[in-house]
């Protein structure tokens, strides 16, 4: 396994739900910040269905709340949100409209995000139904926002053809091809994912901390480096 090349300057992440890039994501967020990289973040959903506690409207404004603070805490300078349905994500022209748009308002070198493959690397869950939707439409988008006969009403608006990413991120595929060590940026990282804390405290008996740890030890243990966080690179 290769380590992620670090030769850029400007990286999007973009996730379904508010807390999807505080599982392992954050961690490497926060090593790039701390070497001066510019990172943005944007949630397709509102995270409304996400707390079964709580009714959707109040569920969202906790969660939007939540993760400003998280991409506060590892050092992003902006959070976007779209009001994609949580839970009921399509693949779908729209969606990848939405994320050119995005892409070339911010200009990114790399795109991050997470996992969208059926199963993930140790376990037996079935991934998320918006993380299986939401992979393949980044990956369009990101080919649709170099494109400048895609979306023509994206250039009426004032956006030119974005060619520039050189790479697509995936963490914690169980593909994954690419890796960063993290060190002491795992501590940063668990603080990101702890600022989520009506999410978290709806999950009974959840030791996120421990659950960070955990999996970062032995991803860089099967690796054969320390805390590491892995990623599917995907190329354009």
């Amino acid at each position: 396994m290769m380590v992620v090349d670090e030769q850029w300057t400007d990286a999007l992440a973009i996730a379904a739900h508010p807390d999807d890039l505080e599982y392992g994501v954050s961690s490497a967020l926060a090593r790039w910040t701390s070497q001066g990289k510019r990172v943005t973040q944007l949630l397709v959903t509102r995270g409304e269905a996400g707390i079964r506690s709580k009714d959707p409207e109040t569920a969202a404004a906790l969660r939007m709340a939540e993760q400003q603070e998280a991409a506060r805490i590892v050092g992003a300078e902006a959070v976007d949100f779209l009001a994609y349905p949580d839970g009921a994500l399509e693949y779908s022209l729209a969606l990848r409209r939405d994320l050119a748009r995005a892409i070339r308002q911010r200009r990114p070198e790399v795109v991050v995000s997470l996992n969208f493959r059926d199963s993930w690397p140790y376990g037996e869950s079935f991934n998320h139904v918006d993380h299986r939707m939401l992979g393949p439409a980044i990956v369009d988008a990101v080919r649709d926002a170099a494109n400048g006969w895609m979306f023509p009403e994206l250039v009426e608006e004032g956006l030119e053809p974005w060619g520039g990413v050189t790479s697509v991120l995936f963490s914690n595929s169980p593909k994954s091809n690419r890796y960063v060590e993290i060190g002491d940026h795992l501590e940063v990282g668990i603080r990101s994912l702890l600022a989520h804390r009506a999410y978290l405290a709806d999950l009974e008996g959840f030791d996120a901390a421990a659950y960070l740890r955990k999996d970062a030890e032995r991803t860089g243990r099967d690796i054969g480096v320390g805390p590491a966080v892995s990623f599917e690179r995907i190329a354009p």
